[in-house]
């Protein structure tokens, strides 16, 4: 919920990067900012471990590169906040919660803006996230954040006692080809609750499985302190593109939906509630609600407009009312944000083709959505490799309808892109060519040759009555008669 993210030569190698490695201690003695050296005995650095012990959160708004650890432990607890402009990557272990917090009191990570990274690319094999190690801590997304996992699980109560919270408010939470590990260790606990935002996973059976189980029993929740007379939100769990999207759906059904994006003007605020329901709404420019004006004032109606501004985020909250209730109960928080919207491009369907004469000419037609005007251009991503046929030619690139003319038997990867001069988007088209369109047709799930068509050349002809003719009375069992006979 919104509140008002070579066995022997490895071992070698971790130890005598150990021993250069240092403890940096964020104090605040000067202020909130990592990037303030006074803050620090020394800023860290790619081989150092970082904590912060400080009575206020410790602050992120830059890009502070690549250090070896973050940890959060002991009874002092830790607060990293990561805002607009941050960049951290922890390449080994990022440990909120080693020890040490209360279950309201815990060690805390907040990403509501930049990237925060568990491991880096050029540091492969590591950049574990434990979310309560062995204590209390709390992983929180919200807004634009970003938390990637480059190499390793993000492991959530892990450890004897660990007791981890995920909590993905907004902006997204990428596992990539990495797994989610709760509960592993003796009297551990874990939980994730969906209130905005998502979490992006390359698909596997298992994954989604793992998933779903957490969500069978309680673990995965989506909106999971909402007002009492409407329950819990469901988790939206999708497969697209072979990536496993999970994220929450309120019970009000929220349009825009919560961290949602919207073309700036007038926007229409929309909810569902039992039929009859009066409800307050609000709606402001700040999550402290400090400027929260009542737009609806007991009223039974279930959708108003507002007016917004571009590169603006807003904040609405509806409040519903019991039978004969004179106080409301307090709706939580959503917000979404205006702004101009990506391009929406369409390549259509994937293409089968075959050869003729040594080339083939596949039409091209592509769709644009957009509120502005836009430029298009297609490419040609990859093709075969094969050098007596020449590159991929493509009629007119800037056209959304033109051709590609291709020669050589393989696959195609072609894109179309569309700029409105601030955002861009794109799609991909793959075109498979073969040599013939009986092998083309070949490639197509639920292809079945044609009774009779013995030399699978997809026709039934006189080749195939000749191979039948030719094999009449034949037998190769194990209890064929002799052919001599009697």
């Amino acid at each position: 919920m919104r509140s008002q993210i070579v066995l022997g030569i490895c071992i070698t190698l971790l130890v005598a990067g150990s021993l250069h490695a240092a403890t940096r201690t964020f104090t605040g003695a000067v202020d909130q900012l990592w990037s303030n050296a006074g803050n620090w005995d020394a800023i860290p650095e790619v081989g150092d471990k970082a904590r912060v012990r400080s009575e206020k959160p410790c602050i992120l708004d830059y890009d502070a590169g690549v250090i070896n650890q973050y940890v959060g432990e002991g009874g002092t607890v830790g607060h990293l906040i990561l805002v607009d402009g941050a960049q951290l990557s922890v390449r080994t272990w990022n440990i909120i919660g080693y020890n040490g917090g209360e279950p309201d009191n815990r060690h805390t990570i907040e990403v509501l803006g930049g990237v925060l990274n568990g491991g880096h690319p050029d540091y492969p094999n590591n950049g574990r996230i434990f979310v309560g190690r062995e204590g209390y801590a709390t992983l929180i997304i919200d807004y634009t954040g970003v938390v990637n996992m480059h190499h390793q699980a993000l492991q959530v109560g892990q450890g004897n006692g660990g007791d981890g919270i995920v909590e993905v408010r907004g902006g997204e939470l990428n596992l990539n080809d990495n797994g989610l590990t709760f509960r592993a260790g003796a009297n551990s606990n874990a939980s994730m609750d969906f209130s905005g935002g998502v979490m992006t996973q390359v698909y596997t059976a298992d994954r989604l499985a793992y998933i779903n189980d957490h969500i069978a029993d309680g673990t995965i929740t989506a909106y999971g302190k909402v007002v009492a007379s409407y329950g819990t939100g469901t988790v939206l769990v999708e497969t697209i593109d072979d990536t496993i999207v999970v994220k929450g759906l309120h019970p009000f059904n929220p349009v825009p939906e919560d961290d949602g994006n919207v073309v700036p003007g007038t926007v229409t605020l929309e909810w569902t509630v039992d039929a009859g329901t009066p409800v307050d709404v609000w709606f402001g420019s700040k999550a402290d609600l400090s400027d929260f004006t009542k737009i609806v004032d007991k009223k039974t109606v279930t959708a108003t407009t507002v007016t917004t501004v571009a590169k603006q985020r807003y904040f609405w909250a509806v409040d519903t009312y019991a039978p004969d209730a004179t106080q409301p109960e307090i709706g939580i928080v959503f917000d979404f944000v205006a702004d101009n919207q990506p391009p929406v491009v369409e390549t259509g369907d994937d293409v089968t083709t075959w050869l003729a004469n040594g080339s083939v000419d596949v039409a091209l037609a592509g769709t644009v959505t957009d509120a502005d005007p836009t430029t298009t251009v297609w490419t040609v991503v990859s093709e075969p490799d094969d050098p007596d046929s020449p590159d991929a030619a493509i009629a007119d690139p800037a056209a959304l309808n033109t051709s590609i003319t291709l020669s050589a038997l393989g696959e195609y990867v072609l894109q179309l892109q569309a700029d409105d001069g601030e955002y861009q988007g794109a799609d991909t088209l793959t075109i498979s060519v073969f040599s013939d369109h009986c092998e083309a047709a070949k490639s197509l799930p639920g292809w079945v040759p044609l009774p009779g068509d013995i030399n699978l050349d997809c026709v039934v002809d006189q080749v195939d009555m000749d191979i039948l003719t030719e094999n009449w009375l034949g037998c190769n069992g194990l209890e064929c008669p002799d052919p001599s006979g009697p």
